[in-house]
């Protein structure tokens, strides 16, 4: 590695979370605040909820069928005006 381009590097730098947990990383910071972490966050914890709201799902399954169902016409190139 070249000398000087480099930022300090602090190998047991400190992290908090809003949720007050505390942890060691390395980091070219040596304290790091941060809001959410795997001890709080909800797709960590199992606790994640999701929620359809007004069958939301339903519903695109239905306008999605419905795309499916209907035929396009093709336009006949040969026609002329006023004939179909």
């Amino acid at each position: 590695m070249k000398e000087g381009i480099h930022p300090k590097y602090y190998p047991k730098a400190s992290v908090r979370c809003a949720c007050g947990n505390n942890f060691t990383v390395g980091s070219a910071k040596e304290f790091i605040e941060t809001e959410v972490c795997a001890k709080c966050h909800p797709f960590y914890t199992k606790q994640e909820k999701v929620m359809d709201t007004l069958g939301r799902v339903q519903k695109f399954k239905e306008r999605a069928s419905k795309k499916s169902a209907t035929v396009k016409r093709v336009k006949n190139p040969r026609a002329r005006k006023g004939e179909k």
